[in-house]
């Protein structure tokens, strides 16, 4: 990796990141260790299992909440930890499996209480306790498809959800770039879990042509527009790499590369779109989960 790339990112991090980015940080690129990352992150769990405190840091709801949860287990799977009987994971398989921010199948994408905290826009919620939607619902439920228990009311429930959801993407796949990211992690789930209840070849054709297609083509707006990028499907497992050619991933690297600011960081792409002061203090703390993917991304190209 370019040195100089390397060393203003390591510079904003050290100045500007918070415990949980700097122990990712120190995990991938200073041989860090698992355990600090584990302890970073246990300060987000509340005592129901869930996460909160804007660990995705668009809202700062203090309740736990299915999209932080799944923020969270985001943050697991960086660092390929997968200890079904460690605190965290039995905690979070205690959070889903207590019927709280769910209904009618799915978990709740955005929930009541988010409104009284500083939120963007979209995490609002503007009628009824929650927004019921595949995005986190898919990732959970593949989730607890890899640790719940095989006898439980949760994994039998979880395999509903998957089973259901994946026969309705294959006749109707989603576009939606969220969505379908939340799709890739129930498919590698369900290939590290080798389930069979769903045809998992059909699946992944479908999965992978609707990636394809909603990569936006216009490379000149990946560094600075909020558009899906060949990264937005970027994971430790390179899986990607099986989907969209090497080349074009190599050719975001490099605009990746081009666009780093002075500071060390990359542009956020987005705004809360409220009065909302706080974004201020959101934006600087994306940017240092945004140059840790950014930086692994060009590494695995490299």
């Amino acid at each position: 990796m370019n040195d100089k790339v390397f060393d203003l990112a390591k510079k904003f991090i050290y100045r500007n990141a918070r415990p949980i980015d700097l122990v990712l940080w120190k995990y991938h690129f200073e041989n860090g260790s698992k355990e600090d990352v584990l302890n970073a992150l246990s300060a987000y769990q509340n005592s129901d299992g869930g996460f909160a405190h804007a660990i995705e840091p668009d809202y700062w709801n203090i309740n736990s909440t299915p999209i932080a949860t799944w923020a969270a287990i985001g943050k697991l799977n960086q660092i390929d930890f997968n200890d079904r009987t460690h605190p965290i994971i039995v905690k979070i398989l205690e959070y889903l499996d207590s019927g709280k921010d769910f209904a009618d199948g799915k978990w709740f994408n955005a929930v009541k209480s988010n409104n009284d905290y500083p939120h963007a826009v979209w995490w609002g919620c503007e009628s009824g306790e929650g927004i019921a939607s595949d995005n986190p619902t898919v990732s959970l439920a593949g989730f607890a498809i890899k640790y719940a228990d095989k006898n439980s009311s949760l994994y039998s429930k979880a395999s509903a959800i998957v089973d259901s959801a994946v026969k309705q993407f294959m006749q109707n796949p989603t576009h939606e770039m969220h969505t379908l990211c939340c799709y890739m992690e129930l498919y590698e789930y369900c290939v590290s879990e080798k389930v069979d209840f769903i045809d998992i070849k059909a699946f992944r054709t479908a999965l992978y042509d609707a990636i394809r297609q909603t990569i936006c083509c216009e490379s000149e707006k990946w560094a600075t527009k909020y558009v899906c990028r060949p990264s937005t499907f970027f994971d430790n497992s390179h899986l990607l790499f099986d989907i969209i050619d090497r080349n074009i991933c190599k050719k975001e690297a490099e605009i990746l590369i081009n666009s780093q600011q002075d500071d060390g960081s990359f542009s956020v792409t987005w705004q809360w779109h409220n009065d909302y002061k706080e974004f201020e203090i959101a934006k600087n703390w994306w940017k240092s989960s945004i140059i840790i993917n950014n930086l692994l991304f060009i590494k695995a190209l490299q």
